[in-house]
């Protein structure tokens, strides 16, 4: 056979297997992907080729051709910066409490939504826990200025009517990151709790029947049967917290933040922003989001091990 009609061959091969690919119809099912992939090739992929900032001295006006290489000098001019170890240490403290403390939240909401047998009254409640979270923090945090407010805000007037002084909950270091944690957890734990609900309901309830049969009660049930099948879920959900360490809320903070409280609000999304938005400085900007990248893959991966090494779930 010679190349001509090889080539023929594979031609009319190719022909075939793609009719018949259409005619099983498994086209207009890939179709369906075709709208997320242009997606992630736009906003996930495309973006990447900005990582080449960090490298240059990018000046907007010149472009990237003409602006000047430097290696890596934006990496110790970053490092140097007076504000990137204190933005790093606020980073990881904040980011730290919201997933320490508030990770067990939604669990504990879970269990207990678990435990009301009036659908209406359950109904109700996660209606009310569930709207916070599709409020933008651009309105969530007029909300939570007007609550707390040093004049008119709702805590201070019950601490004025019972005797106390009124406080700057909002302007002062010590009060301002509890204040992040407390409203952090208010408007996204019930949502959360939405994925613990629902390996809730994939429980076999004949489990609990047994239980009850062999005299079990509602706490021995909880600890025997609830939580070891909440597990699988629960693990998940840690380890894809672990890649949150360096994600301290930017919207809530810097819709939050004022001059008073810098000093431990100041996180690396906000000092990004400010590189970026006041300084023009693009590239050292650009670093700090591709150094997060990392971190938060390296937490992610480690939690990952330790998963699998300890319960034996792969989440891969």
């Amino acid at each position: 056979m010679n190349a001509k009609t090889d080539k023929t061959v594979r031609k009319k091969n190719f022909k075939q297997r793609v009719f018949k690919y259409i005619a099983n119809g498994n086209v207009y099912y890939d179709m369906m992907f075709l709208p997320g992939l242009i997606f992630l090739v736009v906003f996930n992929i495309i973006p990447l080729f900005g990582l080449t900032f960090v490298f240059y001295d990018y000046i907007p006006a010149l472009g990237l051709s003409e602006s000047d290489f430097v290696g890596f000098d934006n990496f110790r001019l970053l490092f140097m910066r007076p504000d990137f170890w204190p933005a790093i240490r606020n980073t990881f403290f904040i980011a730290m409490l919201k997933i320490v403390i508030g990770f067990p939240i939604p669990i504990i909401f879970a269990l207990l939504m678990n435990e009301v047998r009036n659908i209406g009254v359950k109904t109700g409640i996660q209606t009310v826990v569930y709207l916070p979270n599709f409020i933008s923090w651009v309105v969530m945090s007029g909300i939570i200025i007007d609550i707390f407010s040093k004049n008119t805000g709702l805590i201070n007037n019950v601490i004025d009517f019972l005797g106390g002084e009124r406080k700057d909950f909002l302007g002062s270091n010590a009060t301002f990151v509890p204040v992040l944690i407390l409203t952090d957890i208010w408007k996204s734990f019930g949502w959360g709790s939405v994925i613990y609900l629902s390996s809730l309901a994939a429980i076999d309830p004949t489990y609990y029947e047994s239980a009850v049969i062999d005299g079990a009660t509602r706490w021995k049930q909880t600890f025997a049967i609830t939580l070891p099948s909440m597990l699988p879920i629960i693990l998940l959900s840690s380890t894809l917290q672990l890649g949150n360490v360096l994600n301290a809320g930017f919207d809530q903070i810097f819709n939050l933040q004022n001059d008073l409280v810098l000093e431990t609000s100041e996180i690396i999304d906000t000092l990004s922003y400010k590189m970026y938005h006041d300084d023009f400085n693009w590239s050292q900007s650009t670093l700090i989001g591709l150094m997060k990248s990392f971190v938060s893959m390296f937490f992610i991966l480690g939690g990952w091990k330790l998963a699998k090494k300890f319960s034996g779930y792969s989440v891969f």
